[in-house]
């Protein structure tokens, strides 16, 4: 299909839409948290398990989600699927108490899971490969853009409308996003990019792809960089700037929005790069991993702090932090086209479980040290905790480079 104003009109423009609004969903947590807190009553506990359901009901529907998506029409499947996130931020804004609150959340996480990974499929079907690094970037650029309006412009409308009134309109917006995917986007999947193996093929293609020496290789260092990046904008890299640099809340996230902002950047220039250096014969997977390795380097100089500007350092991760989200697309060019949805949603099913293994195991390494009477860990705590990390992302990567490619064709 030729990348033209009817692509980006039928195709890209409603999915974009969908994308972002998941992540407006997974960021805006942050800034209700307050008010919610407030008006039930919650603890802090309380509100990490409560955000802790999105992350969870989005991760678990990964691999079911691949199935669907490489055996049914794709506009279908998002479509129907984000009908469930309706009825999650309905019941998230009706709620009054913790678990109901929890339920909403959950199945708001569920009924997003399918935004991302329905428009990679459906741009493995109808992108030319050379293109495809680039529509992915800008389908995550718009995700990017979700997370920055779900900062400072969400804040802005809780006095107006209170954060039930937020969650509400989500849910009418939600379903003029499922209704404009459904109505909008043409068939999709041919009848040689469909599966049309039995569930039980399906499932048993499905676990065979984590054993699939193309994915082995880049998986891991691909997986780390993603998730590492989402822990440290989602919680920790706010800590580390109040902590060991002494920044104020206010400055901390004024910092972190150009942080996502980079992230933004990201998405799209490393696509648009991709695209532009394939002609030099540079490939997909050589540009991911060049980019994880200089975001290695950004968190070296972060660890050992070195007198590099904060803004310049967090800008750099953010924009490298995206460097493995290239791999969606390479990895889609190494295996057939009935396996492209079971492909990238085993790989996000990764990213999202690592995401949360990694906050919790930075919060486990910095309660090593004793806090001091305050209640404050030493700033060493936070160093080691971030250089562990460090040092997982720098062997996933030699894993990649001690690996021979496998067989197929590189991307």
């Amino acid at each position: 299909m030729k990348l033209n104003t009817r692509f980006f009109l039928h195709v890209f423009l409603p999915f974009a839409l969908g994308y972002y609004l998941s992540y407006f969903y997974r960021v805006v947590n942050a800034v209700i948290t307050g008010p919610l807190a407030e008006e039930l009553l919650l603890g802090p506990a309380t509100l990490g398990w409560i955000g802790s359901a999105y992350f969870l009901f989005f991760a678990a529907a990964q691999l079911p989600l691949g199935v669907l998506l490489d055996r049914f029409d794709t506009r279908k499947v998002a479509s129907a699927i984000l009908l469930i996130a309706a009825v999650g931020a309905v019941i998230f804004a009706l709620a009054q108490n913790a678990t109901q609150l929890w339920i909403g959340r959950g199945l708001i996480g569920l009924g997003v899971s399918a935004c991302l990974m329905s428009a990679f499929r459906a741009y493995a079907a109808l992108v030319p490969v050379e293109r495809l690094a680039m529509i992915n970037g800008l389908q995550l650029a718009c995700g990017g853009l979700g997370a920055l309006t779900a900062t400072a412009p969400a804040e802005w409308l809780l006095p107006l409308i209170g954060w039930r009134g937020l969650f509400l309109s989500l849910a009418v917006l939600t379903l003029l996003i499922a209704l404009l995917i459904r109505l909008r986007i043409p068939a999709i999947l041919s009848a040689e990019n469909r599966s049309s193996d039995t569930l039980g093929v399906q499932i048993r293609d499905s676990l065979a792809i984590f054993r699939h020496p193309a994915f082995l290789r880049v998986a891991p260092a691909s997986v780390l960089n993603q998730a590492l990046y989402i822990a440290l904008l989602s919680l920790w890299a706010s800590v580390w700037l109040r902590e060991v640099n002494g920044y104020t809340a206010s400055a901390a996230a004024d910092l972190l929005f150009w942080s996502a902002a980079g992230m933004v950047a990201g998405f799209m220039g490393l696509g648009w790069l991709t695209t532009r250096l394939q002609r030099m014969g540079l490939t997909t997977t050589q540009m991911s991993v060049t980019g994880m390795l200089i975001f290695s380097l950004a968190m070296l100089a972060l660890v050992l702090r070195l007198p590099v500007s904060s803004t310049l350092l967090w800008v750099l991760l953010g924009f490298f932090g995206s460097s493995g989200t290239l791999m969606y697309a390479a990895l889609s060019q190494q295996f057939p086209g009935k396996l492209a949805g079971r492909v990238n949603t085993a790989l996000n099913l990764l990213v999202f479980t690592s995401a949360f293994l990694i906050q919790w195991l930075i919060g486990v390494v910095i309660a090593l040290w004793t806090p001091d009477v305050s209640g404050q860990y030493p700033q060493m705590a936070y160093v080691a905790a971030f250089a562990a990390m460090l040092a997982a992302q720098v062997l996933a990567l030699c894993w990649y480079f001690i690996n021979k490619p496998p067989a197929s064709t590189a991307s």
